[in-house]
Protein backbone atom coordinates (compact mmCIF):
# COMPACT_ATOMS: atom_id res chain seq x y z
CA UNK A 1 0.00 0.00 0.00
CA UNK A 2 1.34 3.11 -0.82
CA UNK A 3 1.25 6.52 1.01
CA UNK A 4 -0.08 9.50 0.03
CA UNK A 5 1.35 12.91 1.31
CA UNK A 6 -0.16 14.90 4.07
CA UNK A 7 -0.03 17.67 1.16
CA UNK A 8 -2.14 15.43 -1.19
CA UNK A 9 -4.48 13.77 0.52
CA UNK A 10 -8.36 15.16 0.61
CA UNK A 11 -9.11 14.79 3.90
CA UNK A 12 -6.32 16.76 5.54
CA UNK A 13 -7.29 19.49 7.51
CA UNK A 14 -5.03 22.51 7.09
CA UNK A 15 -2.69 23.53 9.66
CA UNK A 16 -3.59 25.96 12.26
CA UNK A 17 -1.43 29.11 13.37
CA UNK A 18 -0.29 29.11 16.96
CA UNK A 19 -0.90 32.08 19.22
CA UNK A 20 -4.26 33.86 21.13
CA UNK A 21 -7.41 32.68 19.03
CA UNK A 22 -9.39 35.97 18.53
CA UNK A 23 -11.91 36.70 21.67
CA UNK A 24 -15.60 36.65 20.41
CA UNK A 25 -16.57 38.94 23.01
CA UNK A 26 -15.18 41.40 25.14
CA UNK A 27 -14.61 41.08 28.63
CA UNK A 28 -16.33 42.89 31.45
CA UNK A 29 -14.21 46.02 32.13
CA UNK A 30 -14.14 46.61 36.10
CA UNK A 31 -16.13 48.45 37.71
CA UNK A 32 -15.41 52.36 39.31
CA UNK A 33 -16.12 53.31 42.25
CA UNK A 34 -19.32 55.48 43.04
CA UNK A 35 -20.73 53.21 39.93
CA UNK A 36 -24.16 52.17 40.57
CA UNK A 37 -24.42 48.14 40.40
CA UNK A 38 -26.90 47.44 37.86
CA UNK A 39 -28.47 43.94 38.09
CA UNK A 40 -27.76 41.18 35.47
CA UNK A 41 -30.84 40.85 32.71
CA UNK A 42 -33.15 38.49 33.67
CA UNK A 43 -33.65 34.94 32.18
CA UNK A 44 -36.10 34.26 29.93
CA UNK A 45 -36.73 30.57 30.22
CA UNK A 46 -35.96 28.40 26.65
CA UNK A 47 -37.91 25.09 25.33
CA UNK A 48 -34.16 23.92 25.13
CA UNK A 49 -33.28 24.13 28.77
CA UNK A 50 -35.17 21.73 31.34
CA UNK A 51 -36.68 23.48 34.64
CA UNK A 52 -34.59 23.41 37.57
CA UNK A 53 -34.60 20.53 39.85
CA UNK A 54 -36.79 20.79 42.62
CA UNK A 55 -35.66 20.98 46.13
CA UNK A 56 -36.38 17.82 48.24
CA UNK A 57 -38.39 18.72 50.95
CA UNK A 58 -37.40 15.25 53.10
CA UNK A 59 -40.87 15.29 54.67
CA UNK A 60 -40.64 11.19 55.67
CA UNK A 61 -37.20 11.87 57.09
CA UNK A 62 -38.87 14.35 59.71
CA UNK A 63 -41.38 12.48 60.13
CA UNK A 64 -39.69 9.36 60.81
CA UNK A 65 -37.73 11.63 63.16
CA UNK A 66 -40.64 12.52 65.26
CA UNK A 67 -42.28 8.70 64.98
CA UNK A 68 -38.42 8.00 66.67
CA UNK A 69 -39.19 10.69 69.33
CA UNK A 70 -42.41 9.53 70.04
CA UNK A 71 -41.76 6.25 70.70
CA UNK A 72 -38.55 7.22 73.01
CA UNK A 73 -40.52 9.45 75.28
CA UNK A 74 -43.23 6.76 75.87
CA UNK A 75 -40.60 4.22 76.54
CA UNK A 76 -39.34 6.81 79.09
CA UNK A 77 -42.51 7.55 80.30
CA UNK A 78 -43.70 4.00 80.60
CA UNK A 79 -40.37 3.02 82.54
CA UNK A 80 -40.06 5.65 84.54
CA UNK A 81 -43.77 4.74 86.07
CA UNK A 82 -42.51 1.29 87.74
CA UNK A 83 -40.64 3.34 90.24
CA UNK A 84 -41.69 3.21 93.71
CA UNK A 85 -44.16 1.12 95.35
CA UNK A 86 -47.21 0.62 94.11
CA UNK A 87 -50.62 1.50 95.80
CA UNK A 88 -52.04 -1.83 95.75
CA UNK A 89 -48.91 -3.12 97.74
CA UNK A 90 -49.84 -0.63 100.27
CA UNK A 91 -50.04 -2.76 104.25
CA UNK A 92 -48.09 -5.37 103.16
CA UNK A 93 -44.95 -6.54 104.89
CA UNK A 94 -41.76 -9.10 104.71
CA UNK A 95 -42.02 -11.26 101.44
CA UNK A 96 -45.18 -10.43 100.70
CA UNK A 97 -44.44 -6.97 99.92
CA UNK A 98 -41.16 -7.68 97.93
CA UNK A 99 -43.32 -10.19 96.06
CA UNK A 100 -45.97 -7.50 94.99
CA UNK A 101 -42.77 -5.15 94.52
CA UNK A 102 -41.25 -7.77 92.24
CA UNK A 103 -44.58 -8.45 90.37
CA UNK A 104 -45.13 -4.64 89.76
CA UNK A 105 -41.35 -4.41 88.22
CA UNK A 106 -42.05 -7.88 85.78
CA UNK A 107 -45.38 -5.38 84.51
CA UNK A 108 -43.56 -2.65 83.88
CA UNK A 109 -40.64 -4.36 81.67
CA UNK A 110 -43.19 -6.28 79.61
CA UNK A 111 -45.05 -2.97 79.44
CA UNK A 112 -41.83 -1.54 77.57
CA UNK A 113 -40.92 -4.44 75.48
CA UNK A 114 -43.83 -4.23 74.14
CA UNK A 115 -43.72 -0.94 73.47
CA UNK A 116 -40.36 -1.39 72.06
CA UNK A 117 -41.40 -4.46 70.05
CA UNK A 118 -44.29 -1.94 68.17
CA UNK A 119 -41.20 1.09 67.68
CA UNK A 120 -39.37 -2.27 65.99
CA UNK A 121 -42.95 -2.97 64.04
CA UNK A 122 -43.76 0.31 63.21
CA UNK A 123 -40.12 1.53 61.61
CA UNK A 124 -39.80 -1.84 59.54
CA UNK A 125 -43.36 -0.77 58.17
CA UNK A 126 -41.81 2.72 57.60
CA UNK A 127 -38.58 1.26 56.12
CA UNK A 128 -40.96 -0.99 53.72
CA UNK A 129 -43.08 2.29 52.97
CA UNK A 130 -39.88 4.14 51.91
CA UNK A 131 -38.39 1.12 49.74
CA UNK A 132 -41.67 1.17 47.56
CA UNK A 133 -41.82 4.72 47.65
CA UNK A 134 -38.31 5.47 46.00
CA UNK A 135 -38.73 2.38 43.38
CA UNK A 136 -41.63 4.03 42.46
CA UNK A 137 -41.18 7.24 41.89
CA UNK A 138 -37.34 6.82 40.77
CA UNK A 139 -36.31 7.87 37.13
CA UNK A 140 -35.94 4.98 34.25
CA UNK A 141 -32.77 4.58 33.08
CA UNK A 142 -32.37 4.53 29.42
Amino acid sequence: MSEVPDNQNPHAQPPQAWGPRPAATRPPQPRQWGEAQQAPPPIQPSAESPAPPKKRRRVFFWFFLAVQILFLVWVIAGAASGNGTPESCSGLTGDNLKTCQDAGDVGTTIGVGLIIGLWVATDFILALTYVIYRFATRQQRA
